[in-house]
């Protein structure tokens, strides 16, 4: 399938594309229920544990910490987090979101202690840990704040007294960068003072936070087989579904969702959340401008209530057809000489494997910075 010769290259190559162009070698082998109606199935735990849960027709009902949390079916498959299913190490979905059927049951349920085991009609078995449930679920979301902030007028950030942080602690510490986003994070604005007047150091500042977005890649060298680059035009695929499914394109284009990067390999320690809809249209005219497709990276959906949720997988299911459709698919072999840019707010990609050595060459863009060359050029950008 599609999704299966995609090679989850763009997140992987964040870090090693900071510095600007980079070059990289790839070698790579051939409750007694509190609720009486509509229960399928029940259990009370302890009553020291106040737990108690039951089985909905369409969703799963659980009462635990206070909080009555509601899950739908196909969620509870989808967010597994077994060994098959989830790569504890990268922080990546491994299951294919597309192979679980949309009117999926649990064939059994039970608590053992403080986790929930779910048997599936295959006999796949999925465990969740009842405060990991409290933490994901839609519900719990509601109760958090996400990011603390300090709202302020002049006089109020003047009496706050807060401190810039110096050029070189910035640079050299990793407590000098926190103190600097937290300033950020609380107040919207931060300073470093102490900065040599040069564009190259104020480069180097803003390398010391940002990763930037559009690609480029450039084969350097392949002594081998295969290795060939898919490209999916998404905003294509995402037209099929408004022109089949209104609806559903108009679902993708309004339910936020969190994507998450985790990195904690050698020196590359990262943690990047991203917050938005799949689709990404101009609220004026409805003109799509991104698509947010990565199935590997979808984090917790837990920003809508579960009927939404259920309806949210039957439009996704609707745009992954029409992104796996071969028609819709352009390979092309990297060769040197030949560099490749790709905008990712629009075209998906992807590597088939590949045999031998293989050496790879690219960088990041700022997209911004595109657009306005383009714009100085007389194009409409």
């Amino acid at each position: 399938m599609w999704c299966h010769r995609l090679f989850h290259l763009q997140s992987r190559l964040q870090n090693l594309l900071k510095g600007g162009v980079t070059c990289w070698a790839l070698q790579q082998p051939n409750f007694k229920s509190l609720f009486p109606l509509g229960i399928h199935g029940h259990h009370t735990a302890s009553k020291s544990l106040n737990c108690a849960w039951q089985q909905h027709e369409d969703h799963f009902e659980l009462q635990y910490a206070n909080t009555v949390m509601r899950f739908d079916y196909v969620w509870l498959r989808d967010h597994c987090r077994s060994a098959s299913c989830y790569n504890s190490k990268t922080h990546q979905r491994s299951l294919d979101t597309a192979s679980v059927d949309l009117c999926i049951k649990p064939k059994t349920v039970r608590l053992d202690e403080t986790t929930l085991f779910f048997t599936w009609p295959d006999g796949h078995v999925t465990r969740y840990d009842l405060e990991w449930l409290v933490k994901n679920s839609y519900e719990g979301q509601k109760q958090k704040i996400i990011q603390p902030r300090i709202l302020w007028n002049a006089e109020i950030y003047r009496q706050a007294q807060v401190t810039p942080v110096d050029f070189q602690s910035f640079l050299e510490t990793n407590e000098g960068l926190k103190k600097f986003l937290q300033n950020f994070l609380l107040y919207g604005i931060a300073f470093v003072e102490n900065v040599p007047p040069t564009q190259e150091h104020t480069e180097k500042l803003a390398e010391r936070i940002s990763l930037i977005s559009i690609q480029v890649f450039h084969c350097l060298k392949h002594e081998g087989t295969g290795g060939r680059t898919l490209l999916v035009d998404g905003f294509y695929a995402a037209e099929q579904v408004l022109q089949k499914s209104p609806e559903e394109f108009e679902l993708l284009s309004k339910v936020p969702l969190k994507h998450e990067y985790i990195e904690n390999v050698g020196k590359c320690h990262n943690h990047m959340i991203g917050v938005g809809p799949v689709l990404n249209i101009y609220p004026w005219n409805k003109e799509l401008y991104l698509i947010r497709y990565n199935n590997y990276d979808r984090a917790v959906i837990n920003t809508v209530p579960y009927d939404v949720v259920h309806r949210w997988y039957t439009a996704h299911r609707a745009l992954t057809v029409e992104l796996r459709r071969p028609e819709n698919e352009l390979w092309v072999k990297l060769k040197p000489g030949r560099v490749l840019f790709i905008d990712n707010w629009r075209v998906l990609h992807g590597r088939e494997s590949f045999t031998g050595y293989r050496q790879l060459c690219g960088c990041y863009l700022t997209r911004d910075d595109v657009l306005n060359t383009a714009r100085l050029l007389g194009l409409q950008a």
